[in-house]
């Protein structure tokens, strides 16, 4: 008896803050982290800024923002916008 198992690969997801939204379609998003010292054992502050994808513009600077990882788009973007968790302070 033969099953077909269809495993959909599930796509990693991030949470972060759009730090800028200068450019069309791409934005760049913050996420801050605590990590552990190797030798004193004391949380330092890290932070990884991401490239991300955001087809229809719908996030500005200071959003809250949801992303997940996708297949290389450019050479530095391979992550899209899946959705605006919170909207920030607009002018």
């Amino acid at each position: 008896m033969t099953e077909s198992t269809n495993t959909a690969t599930v796509a990693r997801t991030r949470i972060g803050m759009v730090e800028s939204d200068k450019r069309d379609k791409t934005r760049r998003v913050v996420i801050d982290f605590l990590a552990k010292h190797p030798k004193y054992g004391k949380y330092i502050r890290r932070r990884t800024v991401l490239h991300v994808h955001d087809e229809n513009n719908e996030s500005r600077t200071g959003d809250k923002v949801e992303i997940a990882e996708t297949t290389p788009i450019s050479k530095t973007k391979s992550w899209k916008l899946v959705r605006v968790i919170k909207q920030g302070v607009r002018d």
